[in-house]
């Protein structure tokens, strides 16, 4: 964090300073703020956040163990450090972190691109990261830091000196992503698409495009909307933009595209794609997997070059990427057994696109394996939408479906529907009856894809496949 008074910082947060040791309220602290105490840095600020298993407080020995000059607390505490008594600690980090962003841009060339969608968003702030940090002093999200916790802890490590700040923002629930945009008014906001995750908490596919649209009303007046022109849900978010005076740069596969894909190839090695940007041909290769990830790429694109990089330059650095993120379509195993691990998130749509690219690296002599979990927060749509994955991987011609958990069940059902009833599709209860059997039958040749919600956990058992056959 930038240099503060531990008086301003009280100010901000509108809490009451209680000063520890030589501390006065003009000293000054600049260190790292977090609420996970194992992190804390020499200099760093602590957040005790409770939390609905345990409570923040409670760790503030070990932060103060590890450097913490600074806590941010809902109780005065009895231990030998400075601290702020606020009223909530996670409405005192947004506040926190809008000061620090405001000052920073005040005095310095902070540029700030929000990026939200119902899949792909941790995938394109890490791709748009790459290409910007090659331009200067970059800040992008840690994982899918990209909540009420996360988005703040993002913005808190500009510096004087950050040209760029790249914030990923998650929807929770209507009017989470306003409430996350608002703190920075980003100067350019990215959609990438509409879809089913999530829509389950958001009553519907129209109420998740509300939800995805409050970015485009976050982003400030006259500046841009880099949104995807092949879904007609985030097309239609045009006139919200129009309205607050944005430009509008369209990424996809469309005509109108001012960075389009006109031509993709798929391979076990990545992804090869020709691109128009701006009117101009090139030649884009991804060492990523999966068709669905040049769309992130033509996003990031489109932003880079609206924030000044050439598009060469743009693609040269997405080359160089090997991966989008841990268990993100991360290749692991051995070219004898190739796992794909892809079980951080899943909605309908990345289960389909990452089904769709197991079919498509996997070569005739070889064999294509889906071990599927369930995906979450669906509500009412989840019986109808594991049932379509079910129903895909059967039409895929997927060689062996393995699901795993009760939440997943419906998968299986349907696949036996469709025909996958002589030992194609297998259902287990757990995780470690599903790595048993899957020990006994994987053989040389076979292309695996472990895809699940992160509630689920497979992406453990994809970790341990992945081991076992490296």
């Amino acid at each position: 964090m930038i240099s503060t008074s531990l008086s301003h910082i009280a100010s901000v947060l509108d809490g009451r300073l209680v000063l520890r040791g030589d501390h006065t309220p003009d000293t000054l602290v600049s260190g790292m703020v977090d609420t996970d105490s194992r992190l804390i840095e020499p200099g760093g600020i602590f957040v005790a956040k409770p939390g609905e298993i345990t409570d923040g407080h409670l760790f503030l020995p070990a932060a103060i163990e590890r450097g913490a000059v600074l806590a941010v607390v809902e109780r005065e505490l009895d231990d030998a450090i400075t601290q702020v008594v606020v009223a909530d600690v996670v409405d005192a980090l947004a506040a926190l972190a809008r000061d620090v962003v405001a000052r920073v841009r005040e005095t310095g060339d902070l540029r700030i691109v929000g990026i939200t969608g119902s899949n792909g968003k941790t995938t394109t702030k890490n791709l748009l990261a790459r290409i910007l940090e090659d331009e200067g002093p970059t800040i992008a999200p840690r994982a899918s830091f990209n909540n009420e916790v996360g988005a703040p802890l993002t913005m808190l490590r500009v510096a004087d000196d950050t040209r760029f700040l790249v914030s990923e923002f998650g929807a929770s629930a209507p009017g989470a992503i306003a409430r996350l945009a608002g703190l920075v008014t980003p100067d350019i906001g990215v959609v990438l698409m509409v879809g089913m995750a999530h829509a389950g908490g958001f009553g519907g596919i129209e109420s998740t495009f509300h939800a995805k649209s409050e970015l485009v009303r976050a982003t400030r007046e006259g500046g841009l909307a880099v949104l995807n022109v092949d879904d007609p849900r985030v097309a239609a978010m045009e006139p919200i933009a129009r309205e607050r005076g944005q430009d509008v740069r369209w990424f996809g596969r469309g005509e109108r595209a001012h960075v389009r894909a006109v031509d993709v190839e798929v391979s076990a090695s990545g992804t090869r794609a020709d691109l128009v940007v701006d009117g101009v041909e090139h030649t884009l290769t991804l060492r990523v997997l999966g068709e669905h990830h040049v769309m992130n790429a033509l996003a990031a694109i489109a932003a880079a070059t609206a924030l000044g990089v050439t598009a060469a330059d743009a693609i040269a650095r997405l080359s160089t990427v090997e991966i989008a993120e841990r268990w993100r379509m991360q290749p692991m195993g051995s070219d004898r057994v190739r796992i794909i691990n892809d079980a951080y998130n899943a909605s309908p749509d990345s289960m389909a696109a990452a089904l769709r690219t197991l079919a498509q690296i996997t070569g005739p002599e070889e064999r294509t394996v889906a071990v599927l979990g369930a995906m979450s927060e669906l509500g009412e749509y989840a019986d109808e939408e594991h049932d379509r994955v079910g129903l895909l991987a059967v039409r895929l011609r997927i060689q062996r479906i393995v699901v795993i958990g009760q939440d997943a069940r419906r998968m299986f059902l349907e696949a036996i529907a469709q025909g996958s009833w002589d030992g194609e599709a297998v259902f287990f209860p757990d995780a470690d009856s599903a790595y048993d059997y899957l020990m006994g039958e994987l053989r040389d040749g076979d292309r695996v894809l472990v895809k699940s919600s992160n509630s689920a956990g497979l992406r453990f058992l994809g970790d341990r496949l992945g081991e076992s056959f490296a």
